[in-house]
């Protein structure tokens, strides 16, 4: 069995060419065609064997295939999958629970993505804001943030890139500099309702907030009677060392939302409230598959599988070890700019601008990651990840970049 090479077997291109013909051109897609995966790795419909560092886009925390997922499907599957959210399910109940205990947080919307979760967010935000400011209804974002993709959350990402194709967005989003609390401050009118940041802007260069800042931004947020929410679809769950992100900035949001590895590649996305901000009343909002049993199930036996394995702590410590590693061979590797992130939310700036010519090298060589820009990688593999697939990893990025600097 092929181990790494590359691609475009006639097997490959024959599949690339059918999803040619009936799918809308929505993806840059690598030309990979995966066929299995198991762990960290997968294998292409040609039985080429690759490490995967992009791991679904931080969703996939127990790897691929992980036995208790296909349990919790298979065990749902048999008893109730969908029943509406006119009648009460007992997952739905027992996760909401499993949040609210191990958050501080104490209500719970669930959806499906995390652009339904952020949507949610914000008409939270417009409802508390008529009760509590008068009507206020516009949300500060940061520069250079990524919220989702529908037209609101379009709308409260800052990137051009994303906005101009689809515009008129929806109005009611002002944008500020990350890390910049003055012009936060500066920013708040009497319109404003809510604030919303990433603690680190995964999508936007994994830049993280400053020590201070979201401790700054929560006093901003209390003296002038606003909400502060926090993006944590991706920094969510365990990926970057703890379990919410935002309590390594030592401060709590009114809201948080959440989806990618909630249920380790089972859709489902989730917006969580501190009580005074939980103001939905019956026909305000709603999701007809947001919070099924199926995937409620599954969320919850990958939350328990994350617990009883000690997947946080460990994303911490190889997150430390993987960073380490990248730091030694930043040392002897010119081509090496910075190294950003925190737990297995890992990028790599360069001095250059061929990121995407290393992605493919790296792909070649047998590693699966992402380029975020021409100049800078991202490393999400799954929380499982070893300290021997950190070595080999680093490996093949090592070689990837020699050959690239040797050809400079």
């Amino acid at each position: 069995m092929a181990t790494h090479g590359p691609q475009n077997s006639a097997r490959s291109t024959a599949w690339m060419e059918r999803e040619s013909r009936v799918l809308m051109r929505t993806y840059g897609r690598y030309p990979l065609v995966v066929d299995r995966g198991e762990g960290c790795r997968v294998w292409d419909v040609d039985g080429t064997r690759y490490l995967d560092f992009l791991g679904g886009l931080a969703v996939d925390v127990l790897g691929h295939a992980p036995r208790v997922i296909a349990e919790a499907v298979a065990q749902q599957a048999g008893q109730l999958i969908q029943t509406s959210n006119l009648l009460y399910t007992l997952p739905q109940v027992e996760l909401a629970e499993f949040l609210v205990d191990r958050s501080p947080f104490d209500r719970v919307f669930f959806c499906n993505s995390g652009a339904e979760a952020n949507e949610a967010a914000f008409k939270l935000a417009r409802k508390w804001g008529k009760a509590n400011r008068r009507g206020a209804y516009r949300v500060i974002a940061a520069d250079n943030s990524f919220h989702g993709r529908t037209l609101a959350t379009v709308a409260a990402t800052a990137n051009p890139a994303y906005r101009k194709p689809f515009e008129p967005l929806p109005e009611g989003f002002d944008f500020v500099p990350f890390n910049n609390v003055d012009a936060l401050a500066d920013a708040v009118t009497d319109d404003t309702v809510a604030v919303i940041l990433e603690p680190i802007q995964a999508e936007g260069g994994l830049f993280a907030a400053d020590d201070r800042y979201l401790a700054d931004v929560r006093q901003v947020c209390d003296e002038r009677n606003l909400l502060l929410i926090l993006d944590e679809v991706q920094t969510g769950v365990g990926r970057t060392g703890t379990l919410w992100a935002h309590t390594q900035w030592g401060i709590e949001p009114d809201i948080m939302t959440l989806a990618k590895g909630l249920a380790g590649g089972f859709p489902i996305g989730a917006a969580l409230a501190k009580e005074g901000a939980a103001v939905f009343e019956p026909g305000d909002h709603a999701s007809t598959f947001g919070g099924n049993p199926l995937a409620c199930s599954v969320a919850l036996a990958v939350q328990r599988e994350i617990d009883r394995l000690g997947l946080v702590e460990h994303t911490a410590t190889i997150g430390r070890y993987f960073t380490e590693r990248l730091h030694d061979l930043a040392a002897r590797q010119p081509l090496i700019k910075e190294i950003r992130g925190r737990g297995l939310l890992i990028g790599l700036e360069l001095h250059q601008e061929i990121a995407r010519e290393v992605l493919v090298d790296l792909r070649d060589r047998g590693l699966i990651a992402n380029a975020l820009s021409a100049r800078t990688l991202r490393f999400i593999p799954p929380l499982i990840v070893s300290q021997e697939e950190v070595d080999e990893g680093i490996a093949i990025l090592e070689a990837a970049l020699d050959a690239r600097s040797a050809g400079c």
